[in-house]
């Protein structure tokens, strides 16, 4: 291994800690209902919450970016299809260049 880590790689591991937190924080308040007298601590909410806060965190934020990513894709696709368009309505020779260069060879 060189080193350096794939995002493949490291969106696994951010989902896999994510649904580890929120498992281990349903786990855990079920075996404080049961164990506890049929009441959940205070310490455990507060881990639940903190669980379902960072899983939260992670799902909200990758998403929130791979959208924004697809979006600007798109953006530069429509801007340079556009753009290739447009030269070639200003020029009818735009695509007849390299075949009229291949032939003088």
């Amino acid at each position: 291994m060189n080193g350096t880590m794939t995002n493949n790689t490291k969106d696994v591991i951010q989902y896999s800690t994510a649904v580890l937190m929120v498992v281990s924080g349903v786990i855990l308040a079920f075996l404080s209902f049961f164990y506890g007298g049929y009441d959940i601590a205070d310490g455990v909410l507060w881990y639940i919450a903190q669980a379902l806060t960072y899983a939260g965190g992670i799902f909200g934020v990758a998403i929130y970016f791979r959208t924004k990513l697809t979006q600007s894709e798109n953006r530069f696709e429509r801007f340079f299809r556009e753009r290739e368009e447009g030269m070639r309505d200003d020029n009818p020779h735009f695509g007849n260049q390299r075949r009229s260069e291949e032939g003088d060879a």
